[in-house]
């Protein structure tokens, strides 16, 4: 009932407990029965077997559980039911818009008993204090929850790169697995800023997760040759395949922001070995976890893509495990190994009966039997957001180089996609000595304000294609960076929207015409809220529905906002210091000189 990682783990672990109750000289605590086990080690569905518990862990498999069995041991027979081991979610974003208390609310009963999730959401805003602040609330809670450091690519000189200082006190916890994703064109662009961290977590022994998205032949070797052992980012079987021949783990997502596991399936006709396929969420937004489940509902999809259903609870388990160096612990149903299982109604079905975690029923049927923890974050964790004044509509106010010229050649973010941007050069009027839009280009203003590292420094740009016909749109949960997101129509609804934003501490807010109309308040880091997970779900739909009304075609318009700032999906991006192209990672200027 811990979240302690492998070395805790093991401290924890009676050895001699454990071989006295598999020898039969010691009652278990809990014995289940006559259950149909299906063994990810072997692929095999062992019928008529028994699991032998004492504390957290397993003590005994097998087929004679008789001697197991006293007085206070509690039996739990599957009368032939499957019984598999819990689900490992490898690749998530935990520090997303809920409480960890919500999400574990929902995310248990589907049989969810391992995650690892990366932490470089509050770094930037809140350093290594509110990543140590995080990481509190993953503990003690009714399952494992590991992380991994955060590589922090960021398109800000502000937020680039991790200090190693704060690198080695996270590296140095028994709960951090590794370093997280680092980017590949980041990687190879700047090594001697990457270089350092990766080689710090290989000599601490800890994993390399990868993000190698478009990197194929020599760049992919180049990336993989720096120790990066895993990717999440492939789309199609064939890289799939060309990341697997490269010794990738690979990490196929069904989540919310991508669903690349149709495509990827067709992977299993290719006759290759799938120990090194992973599945994963790359985070789940509150909507879809209330609607459609967790790991369960992703196991069922590849099931249902014609993967064979020992393959996919392998893919959820052991190859998991065995990819963060986790095997000894999690990942399949043997001694030793913390006591960890679901009971399914059949082994094609794989929404669990009866959840166990660390020896104890967490849900049955559904229904969870062991309460989440919530945790009671520091003052300074719900207090990150500090601009020193509030903006006025000047502020937004973008001034020609050349007060004198007529037109001015700007750099502009095009939409080409909801998530994927280019760059665009345009001629624009100059009037007054400032640029000039109009709504009608479907051009709109975006301003990135820093809110930490040097609050209030904004830069403004333009965007075209994000569809907003009046108001303004701003966000603090914005990606790899330690600003707020605004676009907006008109000047006072920027400001108005950003000044929300602050006042609440964080969030998301929608204007029209000096109004807000919605808004959805993220308090801790700026970043999470501490509503129950249908409010915020309800809140996150109403932003968007009447962003949609406003006129933006995107389906996820808050999704699409946020992403602005990162450094993982092409190409253009804003932060509080300029443009960035990805190609080169280079910070650029608005206008273009002529």
């Amino acid at each position: 009932m811990n979240g302690f990682g492998p070395l805790n783990a093991v401290k924890n672990r009676n050895s001699r407990l454990l071989m006295n109750v598999a020898m039969g000289k010691l009652a278990a605590d809990l014995v289940i029965t006559n259950a149909s086990l299906m063994n990810v080690y072997t692929a095999e569905i062992l019928e008529n077997h028994a699991v032998g518990v004492k504390g957290d862990f397993i003590a005994y498999v097998g087929e004679a559980p008789e001697k197991l069995i006293g007085p206070a041991t509690h039996c739990i027979d599957a009368a032939g039911k499957t019984l598999v081991p819990g689900y490992i979610d490898g690749h998530t974003h935990l520090a997303f818009m809920y409480g960890i208390d919500e999400f574990l609310r929902h995310a248990i009963p589907g049989g969810t008993t391992t995650l690892i999730t990366e932490v470089m959401e509050p770094y930037p805003v809140s350093g290594v204090a509110g990543v140590l602040d995080f990481l509190a609330s993953l503990q003690h809670q009714p399952v494992k929850i590991y992380a991994t450091a955060p590589a922090m690519v960021s398109i800000s000189e502000k937020t680039k790169g991790i200090r190693p200082e704060d690198l080695q006190t996270l590296l140095d916890r028994d709960d951090v697995l590794g370093l997280g994703e680092s980017y590949w064109q980041a990687v190879l662009q700047s090594p001697e800023v990457y270089l350092p961290a990766l080689e710090q977590t290989l000599q601490q022994g800890k994993v390399l997760e990868g993000h190698s998205a478009g990197a194929r032949h020599h760049k992919l070797s180049a990336y993989a040759a720096c120790g990066i052992t895993s990717c999440h980012e492939p789309i199609s079987a064939e890289e799939v395949l060309e990341r697997l021949r490269l010794g990738f783990y690979v990490m196929a997502r069904e989540g919310s922001i991508r669903r690349d596991l149709n495509a990827i399936a067709e992977i299993k006709d290719r006759n290759v070995d799938l120990r090194r396929l992973i599945l994963c969420t790359d985070s789940i937004a509150p909507g879809e976890l209330i609607e459609k489940g967790y790991m369960e509902h992703v196991v069922q999809q590849a099931v249902g893509y014609g993967i064979d259903p020992i393959t996919a609870v392998q893919m959820v388990t052991l190859n998991v495990a065995t990819h963060f160096s986790i095997e000894h612990l999690v990942g399949g149903i043997a001694p030793g190994r913390y006591a960890d299982m679901l009971i399914l109604p059949n082994p094609s079905t794989f929404s669990p009966e009866l959840v166990i975690s660390c020896g104890k029923v967490v849900a049955r049927n559904g229904q969870l039997t062991v309460a989440p923890r919530k945790h009671p974050y520091s003052h300074q964790s719900k207090h990150s957001i500090a601009l020193p004044k509030a903006l006025t509509p000047a502020d937004f106010i973008i001034q020609a180089p050349f007060s004198s010229k007529a037109v001015a050649s700007v750099r502009v973010i095009e939409m080409v996609t909801d998530l994927v941007t280019a760059e665009k050069i345009m001629s624009l009027p100059v009037t007054n000595g400032a640029i000039e839009i109009s709504a009608d280009q479907n051009l709109l203003k975006i301003a990135a304000i820093d809110r930490t590292h040097t609050p209030g420094q904004l830069f403004t740009g333009l965007i075209l294609g994000f569809g907003l016909k009046t108001g303004a749109f701003a966000c603090s949960a914005t990606w790899d960076a330690s600003d707020i997101i605004v676009v907006g129509v008109d000047e006072s609804d920027m400001a108005l929207a950003v000044n929300s934003v602050a006042q609440l501490q964080g969030g998301a807010v929608l204007c029209a015409n000096g109004q807000i109309i919605s808004q959805l308040a993220l308090p801790v880091f700026g970043l999470l809220s501490e509503a129950p997970m249908a409010e915020i779900a309800a809140n996150i739909k109403a932003i968007n529905e009447r962003t949609i009304g406003l006129g933006v075609s995107f389906p996820d318009p808050l999704l699409s906002l946020n992403t602005l700032t990162g450094a993982a999906i092409p190409y253009l991006k804003i932060c509080d210091e300029g443009l960035v192209n990805l190609k080169d990672g280079n910070l650029t200027g608005l206008f273009v000189e002529v």
